[in-house]
Parts: structure tokens; sequence; C-alpha cells
């Protein structure tokens, strides 16, 4: 009988202690697993258009991940965020420091072009400052000397002569408010900039033209035949051309002007003289 209770005490007791669970131990997640989670938060934000947001998110990620790989990634895609949100100087300086941190980076000639179209689009009012407009110029220029082949290549140029149209529509301008006060050496130096440096812009046949009359009015005829000619060899169906001719004298002999070999001589020295101003 004794035998029977004790035995029975015995499996009660191995049945209770067998059944009794281990207390779970919650692990907590390593950093790269909280690395990981945050990056793929912050591009989900940055798909629902949570720039700002993503943007920090990706800048912890990089800090956390021990991996340069994807570190170097967080860095670029938060400085595209910034880029996205207009915020332009958190871009560059972010993107200045992710070429420093990462130079050997596949991608760094992304982050160089991230660089100049975020000074490009701070231009806003080339009237009162030109300092955007340099310093993007500057970028775009270093960047075509240094990824010319790049895809990205392209669109820079295309931007460089959006700029230089704008900064030589600075000059005419300021050379158009001297020739109102008739000072006329400052706008004859301002409208042989636009000769100098921006040949290639849409308002080089206006300040030939600006040029003939200066000269055709201050009486030094044969300077203002050169500038002429030079208008026409180049640009024979304007209308600055044809304002040009105007300008001169009556009897000043059109169909000589327009003598082939003479205007490109005329022409083939004057891009000497601009080819050692440049040199």
């Amino acid at each position: 009988m004794y035998q029977k209770i004790i035995f029975s005490f015995l499996i009660f007791f191995l049945f209770f202690s067998c059944s009794k669970k281990e207390p779970t131990v919650v692990q907590e997640p390593s950093d790269k697993e909280k690395a990981i989670e945050l990056y793929q938060e912050a591009v989900t934000n940055m798909d629902d258009g949570f720039y700002f947001q993503a943007a920090k998110q990706f800048t912890e990620a990089e800090i956390i991940l021990d991996s340069i790989e994807f570190s170097a990634k967080a860095s670029l895609m938060s400085s595209y965020c910034y880029y996205l949100i207009n915020f332009y100087d958190e871009a560059i300086e972010n993107l200045e420091k992710f070429i420093k941190k990462y130079p050997a980076d596949k991608n760094i000639p992304y982050a160089h072009y991230l660089i100049t179209i975020s000074y490009y689009e701070r231009i806003l009012d080339e009237e009162k400052d030109i300092t955007p407009l340099l310093k993007s110029k500057e970028k775009i220029n270093f960047f075509l000397k240094n990824y010319p082949d790049t895809e990205y290549a392209l669109d820079l140029k295309f931007k460089l002569d959006l700029i230089n149209n704008q900064l030589a529509a600075k000059e005419l301008f300021v050379a158009k408010y001297y020739i109102s006060t008739q000072k006329w050496v400052p706008a004859i130096k301002r409208l042989k900039l636009i000769l100098e440096k921006y040949e290639n812009t849409i308002f080089i046949e206006e300040a030939l033209h600006r040029l003939v009359e200066i000269h055709y009015h201050l009486g030094w005829e044969e300077e203002s035949k050169k500038y002429a000619k030079i208008l026409g060899y180049n640009y024979n169906s304007s209308d600055w051309f044809k304002q040009s001719y105007k300008v001169l004298n009556k009897n000043y002999d059109l169909q000589n002007a327009m003598n082939k070999k003479e205007i490109k001589k005329d022409y083939e020295n004057f891009l000497k003289k601009i080819i050692k101003r440049i040199k």
C-alpha cells in the first residue's frame, strides 16, 4: 500500500518536472539585421515619397552596416533623397563625404554627376548673382574632363550650353547698358568677351552686330567692316547681318565685303587672336 503511494508520488513529481517549460530567451537583433531592416524601411519610404525620412534612415543604416559595399550604397541613396527634396546643400555635403570615404566605389562618376546637377539646380536668378552659374560650369567641366564617356556626359553638355548662353546673356546685358550710357570702351570689352568665351551661344550674332555699330559710330570704319565680314561669313542669313550693313556707309561695297577669300582670311586671323588670348 505504502509502496503504491510512494510510486504514484514519484510519477506525479516526474511528470510535472518534465513538463515544466524552460524560460524563453528573447535575442536582440544583430547590428547587421538592424541595418538591413532600416535600409528596407528607407527604400519603402523613398518609394512612397517620404524622402526626408528615407534620407535619415539610409544615413543610420550606413553607420551600422559593416559591409563597405552596402554602406556606400546607403550613403549614396541618402544623398539622392536629399536631392529629390531640393536639399542641395545637404546632398552636396553627403556626396563629397561619399567620394572621400569610398574612392574606389563603382558609383563615383554618378556621385560627381549628382553634385554637378545639385549646383545646377541652385541657379535661380543669373541677373542678380552669377556665382551658382560659374560654380556649376566649373563642376560640369570637371566632370566632362574626367568622365567624358559616361552616360551622364550628354546631359551635362546640354546643361553647359544653357549655362554658357546665360553667361553670354549677362555680358550682353551689361554691354548694352554701357552702350546706352555711351561708355564705349567697357562696352567693347564686354562684347569681345562674348566672342572669346561664348562663341557657340545664340548671342554671338548680336555681339558682332553691336561691335559693328560701336566702331562705325566712333569712326573706326575698318574695324566696323571687319566685324561685319565675320558676321556675314558665319551668319549671312541672320537678321543681325542685315542690320549691320544698314549701319555701314551707303558707299560701302557689299559685294566686295562678301568676297569669300578675304572674309575667310579675316576670320582665320580673328580666330588666331582668340586662341592666343585663351592660351
